[in-house]
């Protein structure tokens, strides 16, 4: 019988531990109680995961949410899914970020229904996926998490910038403490390995964060670029092509107990979104809803401008200035 009580507390106290641990790992809530009436929100691949978190916690806030998703069917559900538990609308439009012509097609599509635009947050992204090539050609990782976005801002800026004091929030990653610029393979034809490109790509979103902070200053628009936490979502569904499926099993596996929830993952994402004290920082990165300090890579403004002017040639804008 002894024997079984100290069993049976050498479980229990095990069992504590790991609860413990998994509250831990799931990070701070936002705190902020900020209200966004009469705000709009625009936020791109948000049908599912910590994007659609995103959306339902700034729909509650008052905001007008405009959701810019490749699926539309799913985006359509999760929004009268919002819908009828905020009671407030949210406007649906396609957007493929692995396509420049759907990009420049919604943008303009933007133009004409949304004049106003008070956050943009550059929230979708593809993971470790195999090398493939996006409609144009580029690396999909790449091309998707960094290009795209880059398109997209650039063509809603006058929007955003109307709509002062605004703000621009980029989903990056501690990825990008991993992650250099491929500056004489980009595109990694020569050599593709699928976490290096992926780290390649959030590292240029912290980097495009930081330089668009810079050109923005003085306009009222400010940028942030983040960590959400190793969030347990359908981002990893590309892993058993690029590396196998026990690895794909384990990372599924274990994250069901030790990734974050969407909800928590989503909390650093509206904290940047709506933190008050915010409004005078730009161009930094955050996570767990605290400012951290990048990866020294990501502070390398030669590296930040080179990006800017290649990422311009790459999307076909050319000479395009703020």
């Amino acid at each position: 019988m002894e024997e079984f009580s100290l069993l049976l507390g050498y479980v229990v106290g095990v069992g504590g531990c790991l609860a413990a641990l998994r509250a831990w790992l799931q990070g701070p809530s936002c705190k902020s109680k900020a209200r966004l009436d009469g705000k709009t929100v625009i936020i791109t691949g948000c049908n599912t995961g910590i994007g659609k978190e995103a959306a339902r916690d700034l729909s509650h806030r008052g905001a007008r949410v405009v959701m810019l998703c490749r699926d539309l069917q799913k985006a359509k559900v999760a929004a009268e899914e919002i819908h009828q538990e905020t009671g407030n609308a949210l406007v649906v439009y396609h957007l493929d970020l692995a396509s420049l012509q759907s990009i420049k097609d919604t943008a303009t599509t933007l133009k004409d229904v949304e004049p106003n635009i008070h956050i943009l947050i550059n929230n979708a992204g593809v993971m470790m996926c195999p090398r493939w090539e996006t409609k144009d050609g580029l690396e999909m990782q790449l091309g998707t998490n960094h290009l795209g976005h880059f398109l997209l801002t650039l063509l809603l800026l006058d929007q955003i910038k109307a709509s002062a004091p605004s703000r621009i929030v980029t989903v990056s990653s501690i990825a990008h403490t991993q992650g250099r610029m491929h500056w004489e393979d980009l595109q990694m034809k020569e050599h593709y390995e699928a976490k290096e490109a992926y780290c390649q790509s959030k590292l240029a979103n912290v980097l495009f964060s930081r330089e668009l902070a810079k050109r923005l200053r003085g306009t009222g628009v400010t940028t942030y670029a983040l960590h959400p936490g190793v969030v347990q979502t359908e981002l990893g569904r590309h892993i058993h092509q690029s590396v196998n499926s026990f690895i794909h099993w384990a990372f599924h596996f274990f994250g069901n107990f030790f990734f974050k929830t969407v909800e928590r993952g989503a909390q650093t994402t509206i904290y940047c979104a709506v933190e008050e004290s915010l409004s005078s920082h730009s161009g930094k990165y955050y996570s767990d809803c605290a400012e951290k300090q990048p990866h020294p890579r990501a502070l390398c403004d030669d590296d930040a401008r080179r990006l800017w002017d290649t990422s311009l040639q790459l999307v076909g804008l050319g000479q395009y200035n703020i």
